[in-house]
C-alpha cells in the first residue's frame, strides 16, 4: 500500500524522497528525506537524526546566522543552490555528486515524526540504531553508515556508538558533549540554566504537531512540523522537559548516565571537531571522546571561530569528505596515515594549523602559577607566608595577574587549579576565568562558539561536590564524582580543584594572563547582540547559572576567602608548549 507521505522527486541532479516511513519496533513510523545519485548504484550513506527540522532551511530558520557564515566564507554558498541547506547537517548538493546518499531523519516527536519527544533517551537512540540499519538494507546502499552533524546530531552520535549498530562504519562529531551530567546539565555540580532557554526556543517550535503554527518548506510547501496542528496540552502530554529534569536531580544517577557516552563500548572509527570557544557545552565531550574512546582509529580536530561555521567552510568540508572516502569507500586517501591530532592553534591575530600525535602534548610543561593574595599575582614560586583575599560571591571577585610575558609563550591543553577556600554559609560555587590583556591593559578577546566576546578558557566547581575520583583524576584533569554532597563548616578552609575546559592561546611578549575566581558568571557590563532564542551575550554566551533555586542566597551567597601562600599554596596549572 502506497504510503501518502512519501513522495519521489528529481531535483537539482538527485533523487529525492520525502518523507520515507521508518517503522519502529513500538509501531511509531519516523519520516526521513532522502538525497541521492540520480543513477543507479549502491552508495555509502552519511544519516543524521535529531529534532531541528529536516525540511526547515538553514537560511529561514537561523538568519542571523547564515548571514555570518556567507559573508565571511562566501565558499559556504557556492557549487550549492542551498535550497535543501539544512541546520548543522550536511548539505547534499556537496555530497551526493561525490557518490554518497544523504539520509535525514525528524527524530521521534519532532519535525514530522510523530512521538514523545524524549531528547537523548534510551528510547530515541533505540530509534537511531533502528533508523542505520533501515538505511544499511536499502537497495541504494552499499551497507556502509555514517555519522555526520553538528551539536545535537553529534552528541547522540557518541550514544548510539556504545550500542554498536552492525551497519555503523565510521562518524565525524562536530562540536558534540558527550557527558550529560558534566559538559551539558552541571557545570563542576551548578546547574546551566542553557537548556530550559534552548529547549524552548530551538526545540518546541520544531515539535510534532506545531504543524501550520510553524516554519513552512518553501520548496516542497510542506509543514516542517507538521503535517497535523496539535493543541498545547497535546504537545505539552507529548515532549519531556529536561530542564526540570536536571533542576530536580542534584547529584549524578541513572538519569545522567543513560545520555552520557559509555566510552569502553565506542569502537567505530571517528572524526572528533572541537571548537576552542565552546566552553559551556561541546568542547570538553570532543576531548574527552579522543583521550577515552575504546575506537582505535579515532583523530581530533579542534578549530576556532562560530559553533557552525567551519562545518561548511572548504576547510572542514575537506576535512570530513577525505575521512569518510576512506572508511565509507575505501579510499586509499592517506586519512589513515593523517596525524591523530589536527589543532588551529590560536594567535591574538588569528589561527596556525598544525599537526600532533596525541593529547594532551607529550611535550608539555605543565607550569604552576602560584596565587600571591597579598600582591594579588600568579607568581611562578608560592609566597611564603599564607595571605587571603575576600570577595562576596554573588557580587564580587578577586583578579590575580601573571607579570607580562618575557617571550612568546604558547598555552595549549587542558587547565587546572587547586584552590584553598572558606566560606561564611554551607557552600560556594566557585566560577574560574582565565583572560588575555595587551601591554596597554585592555582585555583581548576572542569568537566563542557562540559568544563574539569569550575569554580564553572557563572552569567551574561548587565545593560541595569536590570529592574526586582517584582514579579517574589526573593532575590537569580532576575528575568529581558528583555522588554526595559535601557541605562546607562556615569559615574552615578547604583544598578544592577545579577542572577548566581546554585552550590554547599564543601569549606575545609583553601581554599578561589573569585569572578570576568568583560567585557567579563571567559577564560584561555591556551586551552584545544573541543570536537564536538568546537575546544578548555578556562573554558566556547562553551558558549561564543562574536559576534562583539551584543558587540560593543563603547557602551561595556568603564570604568567600582565597588563601594562598604557606600551607595553602592555591596554583594555576598551565600547559606550556615549547616553542621549536
Amino acid at each position: 500500500m502506497k504510503d501518502p507521505l512519501h513522495r519521489v522527486v528529481e531535483a537539482d541532479g538527485m533523487v529525492i524522497e520525502y518523507d520515507v516511513p521508518i517503522p519502529m519496533d513500538d509501531g511509531v513510523v519516523l519520516r526521513a528525506d532522502v538525497y541521492r545519485p540520480n543513477r543507479e548504484g549502491r552508495y555509502p550513506v552519511l544519516l543524521t537524526h535529531g529534532p531541528y527540522g529536516k525540511n526547515l532551511p538553514f537560511q529561514i530558520g537561523y538568519r542571523h546566522q547564515w548571514r555570518i557564515m556567507v559573508r565571511n566564507f562566501p565558499e559556504v554558498a557556492e557549487g550549492s543552490t542551498c535550497r535543501y541547506q539544512n541546520w548543522e547537517v550536511p548539505d547534499p548538493e556537496k555530497w551526493v555528486p561525490d557518490g554518497y546518499v544523504c539520509v535525514r531523519v525528524d527524530s521521534r516527536g519532532a519535525g514530522r515524526s510523530p512521538g514523545v519527544l524524549d531528547i537523548f533517551s534510551p528510547r530515541e537512540m533505540r530509534d537511531m540504531y533502528a533508523c542505520i540499519e533501515w538505511a544499511a538494507q536499502q537497495p541504494w546502499s552499499n551497507g556502509k553508515v555514517g555519522l555526520s552533524g553538528i551539536s545535537y546530531y553529534a552528541i547522540n552520535q557518541w550514544l548510539v556508538a556504545g550500542m554498536k549498530p552492525p551497519h555503523l562504519v565510521a562518524m565525524c562529531a562536530w562540536e558534540g558533549a558527550a557527558d550529560s551530567y558534566r559538559d551539558w546539565h552541571r557545570h563542576g555540580g551548578i546547574l546551566c540554566t542553557f537548556t530550559d532557554s534552548w529547549y524552548r526556543g530551538q526545540v518546541h517550535p520544531l515539535q510534532h504537531g506545531y504543524g501550520a503554527r510553524g516554519y513552512v518548506d518553501p520548496v516542497t510547501g510542506l509543514l516542517v512540523a507538521g503535517p497535523e496542528t496539535l493543541p498545547d496540552d497535546e504537545l505539552a502530554r507529548n515532549r519531556t522537559d529536561p530542564f526540570q529534569e536536571a533542576r530536580n536531580r542534584e547529584l549524578l544517577d541513572d538519569w545522567y548516565r543513560v545520555r552520557s557516552a559509555d566510552w569502553s563500548r565506542v569502537e567505530v572509527p571517528f572524526l572528533s571537531a572541537g571548537n576552542w570557544g565552546g566552553h559551556g557545552l561541546h568542547l570538553r565531550g570532543n576531548v574527552e571522546a579522543f583521550v577515552q574512546a575504546a575506537s582505535r582509529q579515532k583523530w581530533l580536530e579542534i578549530h576556532g571561530l562560530e559553533h557552525w561555521t567551519h562545518y561548511y567552510t572548504n576547510y572542514g568540508l575537506e576535512l570530513q569528505k577525505r575521512f569518510f572516502a576512506h572508511f565509507l569507500k575505501g579510499e586509499d586517501n592517506g586519512w589513515d596515515r593523517e596525524a591523530r591530532v589536527l589543532l588551529n592553534v590560536r594567535h591574538v591575530d588569528g589561527f596556525e594549523f598544525r599537526r600532533e600525535h596525541e593529547w594532551p602534548l607529550a611535550r608539555t610543561r605543565w607550569t604552576r602559577l602560584y596565587l600571591n593574595p597579598s600582591a594579588g599575582t600568579l607568581d611562578p614560586e608560592p609566597p611564603v607566608r599564607q595571605g587571603l583575599r575576600e570577595y562576596t560571591a554573588l557580587r564580587d571577585g578577586v583578579t590575580f595577574r601573571t607579570p607580562p610575558f618575557r617571550e612568546e609563550t604558547e598555552i595549549t591543553g587542558p587547565l587546572a587549579a587547586k584552590l584553598y577556600v572558606s566560606s561564611s554559609t554551607s557552600d560556594a560555587d566557585l566560577f574560574l576565568v582565565v583572560r588575555l590583556f595587551d601591554p596597554e591593559g585592555r582585555e583581548v578577546t576572542f569568537q566563542g562558539a557562540l559568544d563574539p566576546r569569550a575569554p580564553i578558557a572557563q572552569g567551574w566547581l561548587r565545593a560541595s561536590h569536590r570529592k574526586l575520583d582517584p582514579e579517574r583524576s589526573l593532575p590537569y584533569r580532576p575528575y568529581h564524582t558528583h555522588d554526595e554532597l559535601q557541605p562546607l563548616r562556615p569559615h574552615e578552609v578547604y583544598e578544592v580543584d577545579v577542572e577548566i575546559w581546554p585552550t590554547s592561546i599564543v601569549v606575545p611578549p609583553g601581554y599578561t594572563l589573569t585569572l578570576t575566581v568568583q560567585g557567579h558568571d563571567f559577564e560584561r557590563p555591556d551586551e552584545v547582540s544573541g543570536v537564536g532564542p538568546w537575546q544578548a551575550f555578556r562573554g558566556s554566551g547562553p551558558f549561564l547559572h543562574n536559576d534562583p533555586w539551584d543558587r540560593r542566597p543563603e547557602v551561595y551567597g556568603g564570604r568567600v576567602r582565597v588563601y594562598g601562600g604557606g600551607p595553602t599554596p592555591s596554583y594555576l596549572l598551565l600547559p606550556v608548549i615549547p616553542r621549536d
